[in-house]
């Protein structure tokens, strides 16, 4: 499964090559490989249907235990065949509709690396492989909605989308640490063997994870991104938002519903979360006129019906989610790519200017009518089963039942309006003239839309054949155990088909007066102010503020401030560590110090003194200077000569090279007011003092040997030389010293340039010449003025 995935991301560095030498044959090149995997994955049906896991593992980070390892279950097989299937299908549509555009070969490269990303998501056993191609597909996808980047609302979109699924994703990472940490391992398939719900990090854990799902599947209150992702060119939000990264969060949940799932945090809040994400997903589909709008708004919706059928817990509910979950991947898919040929052949993108279409566009009006069908479930589209089983599930929960059954009868009931918006709307009624020349498209666009409603109808006549080869094994994967409830087309006449009924019926009624009710409904969008979007703009803005300000105060280009900041927050948390210490225990002893050591010590802190206070640049380079010889006389009388010699070496080139900068200084100036260096001062003694008292504390503090000995004992057996030191620099630390060559010959390499650096006036060309001539003529000018 690693070369399975690896394949398409092979394939993606090669699409922008391949299609520079292929041209309009690309895409159907690239299409290939998607449908092989969709093959292979196919051919896994007969041995996953029986119960059969397939998986393989790689050690990836041997120290700590991590492993690069796939899984293959009913769960993972359904989403890797809806991935891969409807790939293949937007490859060929988006090679159609994208034709002639000059970054096409850009835009493979992004939705294969898409793809890649998401069948690695679904496939993972193992949570940091699951969480890297989670963030990979986070950054592709705000790749493909920014695609138009010329266009600024594209950008601002996808910088949303990115925001949101980012600050989700790392609050998942936070979460799958807890959650590895909880479980005692960091693969799934035995995390999924442990019932989590006891453990002392349960709560934490789990608010994590949702927050991380909630993002990426666009639930209240953070549904707003998915909308405004229709800024992607449509063969982007056909393939995102129908069967693949919006429905990453809905895969984590019901990945982890086994281990998770069993406790009424989990229950009561996906449940809430779910239900209230469905009605306002539905709602404002129904006040919205733009195609693709309402199509994403349907979206939201469907995805919180299925977050709300993952919090019912039951094997029902299971059943019901995985069949609704492949329902809405084939409707919602054919929709909206027919809502992209209505833009591409007709130019149409609203409602509000479509009518009449069905005599021009009679193939696309059919494929239309059959998928708007399947999402309103009218018999005997798949759709009606999935709706059906939903209503069933949601009538045989345990909590909130009454609330619940409300709610969804209420969101099919807009669905039922929204469907027939998209069956009805475009194609009947009187003929409107359209910005192009509207006609049907030619069979890479058609087929693809064709194909997911003709499986939708398929799998309505017949429903045994998805749920007996797939559905059984994923619904088991979700649950936990094995499923037996079974689907059919007709359960006969119950409370669960009068609820349907009356769901149509109500839902044909609101279609006729549309109109009206978003003329009703239009009090609520003054209300948008107010909303999460708003919201977020809000918090944008103020980290734009709080960034400026922060640059004006932090970051104002002064490295004096930046020493001074860096220093007082050292001197702050380290200090406040120190003092909140129980063994404190400091012990000076100075009864060894030999004169000469105390001399030098008195040498330094007058050459300290002294180059604080004098006011000549020359005079405190020097000082300076003298400062650095001094240290070496202290690595001369500890026997490290060696060392002495090089800090002679380097001070010498030190002052060298502030000496030759000194003529290119201005002359000595108090820039500064006597508080601030008062200021300056004070926090440098205190810094000194705080290094002292850690140098102190560390020393007496020594639990272990020191490395001396193992020098000692190993510099002419490993080593093979006598002097120690050099043994050290040259040996155990050859690479310390290598980067000590490296600075001092960049240092080298700079005072040779300041050396031989000759500095003149004369323009370099004619241009500088007219420049310099213009500058003294307008000088000369001023003066006589004056």
């Amino acid at each position: 499964m690693l070369y399975v995935v690896l394949s398409l991301f092979i394939l993606a560095c090669l699409a922008p090559l391949l299609h520079r030498y292929t041209g309009r044959h690309s895409g159907s090149l690239l299409a290939l490989v998607p449908a092989t995997l969709f093959s292979f994955f196919a051919a896994q049906l007969a041995s996953i249907s029986q119960g059969d896991v397939l998986s393989q593992s790689w050690l990836w980070f041997p120290g700590m235990e991590i492993q690069l390892s796939f899984l293959l279950d009913g769960l993972s097989l359904l989403f890797a065949l809806l991935i891969t299937g409807i790939g293949t299908f937007i490859l060929l549509y988006a090679n159609r509709y994208l034709q002639g555009h000059p970054a096409l070969g850009r835009f493979f490269l992004f939705l294969l690396t898409f793809m890649g990303a998401m069948l690695g998501l679904v496939l993972a056993d193992n949570l940091i492989t699951l969480f890297v191609f989670w963030e990979l597909t986070t950054v592709s996808s705000f790749m493909l909605i920014g695609f138009n980047h010329e266009n600024a609302e594209s950008r601002q979109k996808a910088h949303q989308g990115l925001m949101v699924t980012v600050i989700g994703g790392l609050a998942l990472m936070t979460g799958f640490i807890m959650l590895g940490f909880a479980a005692g391992s960091y693969e799934l398939s035995e995390i999924l063997q442990h019932d989590l719900t006891d453990h002392a990090l349960y709560l934490p854990m789990l608010i994590l994870i949702l927050l991380g799902a909630f993002t990426k599947s666009a639930q209240t209150p953070f549904h707003f991104w998915l909308p405004n992702a229709m800024a992607a060119p449509t063969p982007v939000s056909a393939y995102l938002h129908s069967a693949t990264m919006v429905k990453a969060g809905i895969y984590l949940l019901a990945r982890l519903q086994p281990s998770l799932g069993d406790s009424a945090a989990w229950m009561l809040t996906l449940s809430a979360v779910g239900a209230v994400t469905m009605l306002t997903g539905i709602f404002l589909a129904s006040r919205a006129t733009g195609i693709k709008k309402v199509l994403a708004y349907s979206t939201v919706m469907a995805l919180g019906t299925l977050t709300m059928l993952l919090g019912l817990g039951t094997e029902k509910a299971a059943l019901a989610a995985v069949t609704f979950l492949l329902a809405h991947a084939l409707y919602k898919g054919a929709l909206f790519m027919i809502a992209g040929i209505l833009d591409h052949e007709a130019g149409i993108k609203d409602f509000q200017h479509a009518s009449g279409l069905r005599h021009k566009m009679p193939k696309t009006c059919a494929v239309a009518i059959i998928a708007a069908l399947s999402l309103a479930g009218v018999i005997p589209l798949f759709g009606f089963v999935a709706k059906e089983l939903l209503l069933e599930a949601v009538l045989s929960g345990s909590h909130w039942q009454m609330g619940l059954i409300i709610a969804t009868v209420i969101a099919n009931v807009f669905v039922v309006l929204v469907a027939a918006l998209l069956a009805i709307k475009p194609w009947f009624g009187k003929v409107i003239a359209t910005p192009k020349e509207a006609h049907d498209p030619g069979l890479a666009m058609l087929l693809g839309p064709t194909v997911l409603a003709s499986l939708s109808l398929l799998l309505g006549l017949f429903p045994f054949i998805a749920d007996q080869w797939l559905l059984q094994a994923a619904a088991s994967a979700v649950n936990g155990s094995a499923v037996t409830t079974y689907l059919a087309l007709w359960h006969g006449f119950n409370l669960p088909l009068l609820l349907s009924l009356t769901s149509l019926c109500f839902g044909l009624l609101l279609y006729s007066q549309w109109s009206r009710w978003r003329n009703i409904t239009a009090g609520v969008e003054p209300l948008s102010r107010f909303g999460p979007e708003a919201l977020y703009t809000q918090m944008m803005a103020g980290l734009v503020l709080f960034a400026a300000w922060q640059t004006k105060v932090l970051q104002n280009g002064y490295l004096r401030n930046y020493l001074l900041t860096t220093i007082a927050t050292m001197l702050l948390l380290v200090g406040w560590a120190m003092l909140r210490l129980d063994n404190f225990n400091i012990t000076l002893d100075l009864h060894d110090v030999r004169i000469q050591e105390a001399t030098v010590f008195l040498i330094l802190l007058v050459t300290i003194l002294s180059a604080v206070l004098v006011k000549s640049f020359l005079a405190a380079v020097a000082l300076l200077g003298a400062l650095g010889f001094a240290v070496a006389l202290i690595y001369v009388f500890f026997s490290a000569v060696d060392v002495g010699i090089t800090q002679v070496l380097v001070e010498t080139i030190t002052v060298l090279l502030l000496v030759l900068v000194l003529y290119r200084l201005p002359e000595f100036r108090k820039l500064s007011s006597n508080m601030n260096r008062a200021r300056d001062a004070v926090i440098a003694v205190g810094s000194g003092v705080l290094i002292t008292l850690l140098v102190l504390l560390v020393t007496n503090a020594r639990s272990m040997e020191g490395i001396s000995g193992y020098f000692i004992a190993n510099s002419v057996p490993e080593g093979y030389g006598r002097n120690i030191v050099n043994v050290i620099l040259v040996d155990f630390r050859a690479l310390d010293t290598l980067g000590e060559i490296f600075v001092l010959a960049l240092v080298a390499i700079g005072i040779y340039a300041m050396v031989h650096l000759r500095t003149g006036s004369k323009p370099v060309t004619n241009a500088d010449k007219r420049l310099a001539s213009e500058l003294k003529r307008v000088q000369t000018t001023q003066g006589d003025k004056k």
